[in-house]
């Protein structure tokens, strides 16, 4: 993914309008550093930095630099770090972003001053859609695309009724409408909790039950996932109503896990039992 993102910038240096006498490339990069969030964007920028070792340390004949901004897993602050970025920093290109309202919230700052937006995770359909620019671009996805193909599962498995679970902002959003468009059966119930501050899906958990669907669809990254399996066990659905989801077991939470993702399909980009080289 990164090296992706290094050589759009790359590829884009040419058109920075004082490249020709500058000393760097300045790049921004907005991602979560703090808060239980803060493990994903620790990953995110030590990518980064292994990166620009790569390359060695420039791009287009110019050294490259690199300036790490926190945006505390919250939108106003995300846009604030942006805003800093573009007008106090003079970056040439701002880069990053986990979570989509988080870039929703920053895009406007970029690509109005005629900068390159590039988006390392986040993948709200609104920039895939309304809100398309020319200075935008991303190395991940549209967050409609994996529960795409996870309605396509759902079809192939013979899924008749589901019940769908996300948390109540853009990227919830977006892989709800993501199944909902290919997935065929009968959607008996939807809910949307509060995002970030709700980590208990009990009373959620408990309608589930009590509508007994052939299948249960959650969307829960990060700290919420882990929650979500935990409760999800202890509720006693397991073995009941079968589990499928969406970014909600991956490489960090996996050892938290443990057995409790067992026996539930997700579908996915990547997966460490791939049979390639890489």
């Amino acid at each position: 993914m990164f090296r992706q993102l290094m050589g759009a910038i790359a590829a884009g240096v040419m058109m920075v309008s004082t490249a020709a006498v500058a000393e760097s490339v300045k790049i921004g990069f907005v991602t979560t550093l703090t808060t239980g969030a803060g493990v994903v964007g620790r990953d995110m920028r030590d990518a980064v930095d292994l990166a620009v070792d790569h390359i060695g340390g420039k791009m287009g004949g110019l050294n490259v630099e690199v300036i790490y901004e926190d945006d505390g897993f919250r939108p106003e602050i995300g846009k604030q770090k942006t805003e800093k970025l573009v007008q106090k920093d003079k970056v040439n290109f701002v880069a990053g972003y986990i979570w989509s309202h988080v870039l929703l919230a920053s895009y406007k700052t970029v690509v109005n001053a005629g900068s390159f937006l590039i988006s390392s995770n986040a993948g709200p359909s609104q920039l895939a859609g309304k809100l398309c620019h020319e200075n935008f671009f991303s190395t991940s996805w549209q967050n409609d695309q994996t529960p795409m193909a996870m309605g396509e599962v759902l079809n192939q498995r013979g899924i008749k009724s589901l019940y769908i679970m996300a948390p109540n902002y853009a990227a919830g959003k977006n892989m709800v409408a993501g199944v909902e468009r290919t997935y065929n059966g009968n959607v008996v119930a939807k809910d949307l909790t509060k995002f970030p501050d709700q980590l208990d899906f009990s009373a959620e958990l408990a309608k589930v039950r009590s509508a007994s669907p052939d299948a249960l669809f959650v969307f829960y990254p990060a700290k919420h996932g882990t929650q979500f399996f935990k409760q999800y066990q202890q509720s006693g659905l397991r073995g009941k109503v079968p589990l499928y989801s969406v970014f909600t077991v991956d490489s960090m939470n996996l050892p938290l896990l443990k057995d409790q993702a067992e026996g539930s399909l997700m579908t996915q980009f990547w997966a460490p039992d791939l049979d390639t080289a890489a």
